[in-house]
């Protein structure tokens, strides 16, 4: 499948890339500053580079060209603007991919994006709270995030928003799908295991037009 990667040059976003290109999958980058990707990543002959800013409409379509899916790592960090910019950048995503007639796109979120299917966790809400108190930026942005991929008309977005708790470097790829306080959905994932869900739910498309939960075993 031809995908376009969006957030390819943090440390999900390379092992995405790498797992992508593992199975086969041919890979369009799009990122701000290129130069970070691994040399072993730029210089396939599988992966597409394009420098680019969130903000520019018109190299972001031209990089959608001829894709069949959108995969996003995309995430704000600690030290993150108020006006959400992330979610606005979402927007003209979902514009470009209607524009390029793309209509499956799976991004990564937090648990601070809440769905109706999520029960009471007492660890998760001790988590969320500090995250909304001490980063409350990038709270913001990402409780914008899903609000703006879910407002998205489901005839023309087919989404999938993977909710992380937080993220290890631990070599596994195992993990597991849920929701918020179902019990079985843990605190902690591996990179590795997200890249994992991310391509796997690419393919099988069992959690289209929902927000789950997942975590390493």
């Amino acid at each position: 499948m031809h995908i376009l990667i969006l957030g390819g040059t943090g440390p999900s976003g390379i092992e995405l890339i790498q797992q992508a290109l593992e199975v086969n999958h041919t890979v369009v980058v799009y990122a701000r500053s290129p130069q970070k990707l691994p040399a072993h990543i730029s210089s396939s002959p599988s992966v597409t580079v394009v420098a680019g800013d969130l903000t520019d409409r018109e190299k972001l379509s031209a990089a959608m060209q001829g894709v069949q899916a959108v995969l996003s790592v995309l995430g704000p960090g600690p030290s993150h603007p108020s006006n959400t910019p992330l979610a606005q950048a979402y927007q003209l995503i979902i514009e470009s991919m209607k524009q390029q007639n793309v209509k499956r796109l799976i991004a990564v979120g937090t648990p601070s994006m809440k769905d109706e299917h999520d029960h009471f966790s007492l660890i998760m809400l001790a988590m969320i709270t500090v995250v909304a108190t001490f980063v409350r930026n990038a709270y913001k942005d990402v409780v914008a995030i899903g609000q703006t991929i879910r407002a998205a008309d489901p005839e023309e977005l087919v989404w999938t928003i993977a909710r992380v708790p937080i993220l290890n470097d631990n070599e596994d790829r195992s993990v597991l799908a849920g929701y918020v306080g179902d019990g079985k959905v843990g605190t902690k994932l591996a990179r590795q295991a997200l890249a994992a869900f991310v391509l796997r739910e690419l393919e099988e498309n069992q959690w289209t037009l929902k927000a789950p939960a997942i975590s390493s075993p």
